[in-house]
C-alpha cells in the first residue's frame, strides 16, 4: 500500500511540475507575441539603464531584448540574475569585447552572455533539424556570420504551412514574429522556466 501511494505522489508531482513548466511556456510565448504590437526601431547602442528591472528606451531595442523583455512580462528580470552570475562567475562568460568586470548595463544584451546564462540555469536541448523539438517558450540562438549571433522566443503560432512554430524576434525590422527557426545556423536550444 505505502508503494502505490509513493508512486502515486511521483506521477502526480510529475504532472504538476510538467502542468507548470507548460503554462510558464505558454506565458512566455503570449508575452512575446504581445511585444510584436510595439513599434521598436532596431537599435544597437549602448544605453546606461537603471538597475535593477532596467531596460533600453521603449521604441528601441536589439534581438536581445526581445527575450529580456519577454521573461519581464512573466516576472524574470534577466539583467539582474545575468548580472549577479556575472559578478561571481566572471571567469565562466565569453570575454568577446575584452571587458575585465562586469557591466549591468549591457552584459544581459549580449546573446553570447544569455547563452551561457540559459545553459547553467535553464535546461541545454538538443539542436536538431527536426521541427518537433522545439516547443513554445523555448529560446533558441543562431550564428548569422563568423561574429554575429542572434536569438528569439519560440512561440505558439505554426508557419503559414503549419510545419514549424514561429519565433519572435528582432533582426532589423522590430520585435516581430517570423517563421525563421531553420533560416539560420542555430547554436543554441535552451529552455529556462525560472
Amino acid at each position: 500500500m505505502k508503494r502505490r501511494l509513493l508512486v502515486a505522489a511521483f506521477v502526480l508531482t510529475l504532472t504538476v511540475t510538467g502542468y507548470a513548466q507548460n503554462d510558464f511556456a505558454a506565458k512566455l510565448s503570449d508575452a512575446a507575441i504581445t511585444l510584436t504590437k510595439q513599434t521598436v526601431e532596431y537599435d544597437p547602442q549602448y544605453f546606461s539603464i537603471s538597475y535593477p528591472n532596467g531596460d533600453v528606451p521603449a521604441g528601441k531595442g536589439v534581438c536581445t531584448d526581445v527575450v529580456i523583455r519577454a521573461y519581464r512580462k512573466v516576472g524574470i528580470d534577466l539583467q539582474k540574475e545575468v548580472h549577479e552570475d556575472m559578478k561571481a562567475n566572471f571567469s565562466l562568460y565569453p570575454k568577446n569585447w575584452g571587458l575585465k568586470t562586469t557591466d549591468k548595463n549591457i552584459d544581459h544584451r549580449r546573446v553570447p552572455n544569455l547563452m551561457k546564462y540559459f545553459s547553467r540555469f535553464g535546461t541545454v536541448k538538443p539542436i536538431t533539424n527536426n521541427a518537433a523539438d522545439y516547443k513554445p517558450g523555448d529560446i533558441v540562438a543562431w550564428n548569422l556570420t563568423a561574429s554575429v549571433t542572434h536569438i528569439g522566443i519560440v512561440v505558439n503560432k505554426k508557419s503559414p504551412d503549419g510545419q514549424r512554430y514561429m519565433i519572435v524576434h528582432n533582426i532589423g525590422q522590430g520585435q516581430v514574429m517570423d517563421d525563421v527557426l531553420f533560416a539560420y545556423t542555430i547554436i543554441g536550444h535552451y529552455s529556462y522556466p525560472k
